[in-house]
């Protein structure tokens, strides 16, 4: 029950107080209504003026509606504890001079009005409507709002007011040109100054508060015919590369000297803009393919012949960019990035398995979501023991084991995130100790204070199994906690051509900007360490706090399965290697 209580309390401290006020003067307005129904139900004219009171709960939902939706319909989705309750409070009016029929109805207003405000305190929504301001005004206030509910902001040393001052210019002359673009350019830039995968930016022809396609760059890249990767030797080679500049020499393979006269590596580190990469390692190691998309309408790339001999050649632009999209797709091994469907496609394969051979089992995560919402929230995050989860991955390495399964590969690639609740379940399986590694706390001053321990609890039936674990820089949020808390079991190795991206505090504000076509999104709930810090989430020199700790090779034999071969090099070498050190 403390850790209950204690999760409770943590998320009592993040939730909006205004929201909780709003919320509490309907439940005030329900609870004096009860009393007076058993005070005046003998009462015909009473009861008349009772059934007018009824409906003040729908007319303070109504009003704020149209303080807090009207220009943003979608915060409906964080707000509709209020609402139902309101809706709830109609329901006893036809049935007010009868006894059963008052009762039942009361009952299940009451019922209604207990579950929401349950909701509504422990997940009071940081949402703020800032649609009906200016750019400059809406930016301001959403920089407000990020300076008071930002729980990272001590953490990484983010001065706000700089920031600010640094972007408003450009936010100013969007504005006196009304340029809608060039205002979430602004918006873009400043974010991606957070190095936070938490904190994003959503327009609205993508706009959906779950599952949500975001802004992940502030320019348009190009598309020249060719994507580039480079190499752990450090040499940059041509990838994806499309006939028309295969006609000028350039093929799969090839190696990249220069990219519009600027040694390669250099431009790698100039030229390519801030992505607001949590990990700085996994940024640099990705620069390349962003690269390949960077320039004008023409482009000169050196290159290296097929006799060593460097040329040089003009690239222009061929219009709509494919190619970069290509190799990122083929780099993370994700076929879906940037579909509309791509959060559909890969929680489809969410806690699936198989036997890869005789010997290796293999088992997807692709969200720490167990699909029972109720569950998850109010049995498994709330307790921190998520038992139904514990039983499941039990059910399924047994399966496994049935079918031969000497050691596992567990790819958590592209992991979307979800409860760390369930990594935990998993990881009791395979530790034969109780771990204290991971809480949830409230944020006072800059300070954090852990009010909740929600560790791993030693069941340990896998714990002679050899266990490899794949990860990547898509893997975010709890896939970044399930990257850390699997590294810590002693049968567990983690590898992957990157590390995971590197943050896991908890989401849940939202600020809409002018017109409601854009809002920002950013973490407002601690999640702390063993130690009471932020846990995994980069500081300002963002150097990752969740390596792997096996970096995967890539070569150029590795980069041609990977980007002309179209294999999955990394799940290849995973068995491989649990082959060798089994």
């Amino acid at each position: 029950m403390n850790t209950f209580f204690g999760t409770l309390w943590h998320r009592i401290s993040v939730s909006n107080k205004e929201q909780l006020i709003w919320f509490g003067a309907v439940v005030i307005i329900m609870i004096v209504l009860a009393v007076l129904h058993h005070k005046w139900k003998g009462d015909k004219k009473k009861i008349r003026l009772w059934r007018g009171l009824c409906f003040l709960p729908a007319v303070i939902a109504a009003v704020h509606a149209i303080i807090y939706l009207v220009g943003f319909p979608l915060f409906v989705v964080g707000f509709f504890p209020l609402y139902a309750v309101a809706l709830f409070a109609l329901l006893p009016i036809p049935f007010a001079k009868r006894k059963i029929g008052y009762k039942i109805t009361a009952v299940l207003a009451g019922l209604v009005t207990c579950v929401m405000g349950f909701y509504n305190i422990g997940m009071s929504p940081d949402y703020f409507n800032h649609t009906k301001e200016s750019y400059t005004e809406s930016f301001h206030s959403m920089v407000q709002d990020m300076d008071k509910h930002y729980v990272l902001k001590e953490w990484k040393e983010v001065d706000f007011a700089a920031l600010e001052a640094k972007y408003m210019p450009m936010v100013t002359e969007a504005e006196q040109e009304q340029d809608e673009e060039k205002f979430t350019d602004a918006v873009m830039m400043f974010c991606a100054e957070l190095h936070d995968g938490h904190v994003h930016v959503v327009t609205d022809d993508k706009a959906r508060i779950e599952g949500c396609i975001s802004y992940t760059v502030s320019y348009k890249p190009r598309e020249y015919g060719l994507a580039m990767v480079q190499l752990d030797n450090g040499d940059v080679i041509a990838v994806c590369t499309t006939a028309d500049v295969q006609k000028l020499g350039i093929k799969d393979g090839t190696v990249i000297t220069k990219w519009n006269g600027k040694d390669i590596l250099t431009a790698c580190a100039e030229e390519v803009p801030n992505l607001g990469m949590s990990v700085k390692e996994n940024a640099e190691r990705i620069a390349a393919i962003v690269l390949s998309g960077v320039g004008g309408d023409t482009i000169e790339v050196s290159f290296l012949d097929s006799n060593g001999t460097e040329q040089t050649v003009t690239l222009k632009d061929l219009g709509d960019p494919h190619t970069q999209l290509e190799a990122f797709r083929l780099y993370r091994h994700f076929e879906k990035l940037g579909a509309e469907n791509e959060y559909d496609s890969i929680l489809a394969e969410n806690f699936s398995t198989k036997m890869l051979d005789d010997k290796c089992g293999y088992l997807r995560i692709t969200a720490e979501s167990s699909g029972d919402d109720l569950y998850d929230i109010f049995i498994g995050y709330m307790t921190g023991n998520h038992a139904k989860a514990r039983e499941m991955f039990r059910e399924k390495l047994r399966g496994l084991k049935a079918q031969g399964m000497e050691y596992l590969i567990i790819d958590i690639r592209n992991n979307q995130g979800g409860y760390d609740e369930i990594a935990n379940a998993l990881c009791d399986l395979f530790s034969t100790e109780d771990m204290d590694h991971y809480a949830v706390g409230v944020r006072k001053n800059g300070v954090f204070k852990s009010t909740s321990t929600h560790g791993i609890k030693g069941d340990g039936e896998f714990a002679d199994l050899k266990v490899l674990v794949l990860t990547n820089y898509g893997c975010l949020s709890a896939g970044d906690g399930a990257t850390l808390y699997l590294s810590m079991m002693p049968n567990v190795t983690v590898a992957g051509l990157t590390d995971s991206y590197g943050c896991n505090q908890e989401t849940g504000g939202i600020s809409a900007l002018t017109g409601g076509h854009i809002y920002v999104g950013f973490p407002v709930g601690p999640v702390l360490d063993g130690n009471g810090n932020p846990n995994i989430d980069t500081r300002k020199d963002c150097v990752s706090r969740n390596p792997v700790d096996v970096r995967i090779p890539l070569d150029y034999d590795a980069a041609m399965k990977i980007f002309r071969d179209k294999e999955d090099y990394e799940l290849n070498w995973a068995m491989q290697y649990l082959r060798s050190n089994a």
